[in-house]
């Protein structure tokens, strides 16, 4: 059995705070990652996020993972409990998205709730999320593929298709100029 640091919690809450307290200058931008990363994200290269990062619970920071280059926007949220949120190299996120790893059951049973499941997200290589985006448990969004404003989506999405709506559907396919 794995020992947890006793101040893993603090430190994250710390770092976190930090990352999104820095000043929206270009310059602090760039290194904002940095701070990101000493709070458990895993990031491979210089991706720029800007501020604020929201991470809920407390402790969900080392389930995720950010490829190479990638963009996050402001006010995007990770709910990251148990299951891992993978957002590839490339990755091009709007503002005010958010990743919810976490859902609940449909029926209610007496005394004991609806109860709550969590199953991984997969953001694929080159994919453009636009702004107020939600991804819901268990789906994978293809590489290559373009998710429309306020879409809300529930299954996977093929590579290189734009999806949109609420739930998110196939709008059309992309022409495959991604070499």
């Amino acid at each position: 059995m794995k020992l947890r640091n006793p101040f893993h919690g603090l430190l994250e809450s710390v770092f976190l705070f930090l990352a999104n307290h820095l000043p929206r200058l270009k310059a602090f931008d760039r290194y904002r990652y940095l701070l990101l990363r000493l709070a458990g994200m895993k990031i491979k290269s210089r991706s720029k996020i800007w501020a604020p990062v929201m991470v809920k619970p407390i402790g969900g920071c080392p389930n995720i993972t950010i490829g190479s280059r990638t963009f996050i926007n402001s006010e995007v949220r990770f709910a990251a409990p148990s299951s891992s949120i993978t957002i590839g190299d490339d990755v091009a996120i709007g503002p005010r998205c958010s990743f919810e790893t976490v859902s609940h059951g449909l029926l209610y049973e007496a005394g004991v709730g609806r109860g709550t499941f969590t199953k991984p997200i997969v953001v694929e290589d080159e994919v453009w999320i636009c702004a107020g985006v939600i991804i819901l448990p268990g789906v994978t969004v293809g590489r290559g593929a373009v998710i429309a404003a306020g879409s809300v989506v529930t299954s996977d999405v093929k590579p290189l298709c734009l999806y949109g709506g609420s739930p998110a559907k196939l709008i059309r396919e992309l022409e495959n100029d991604i070499k």
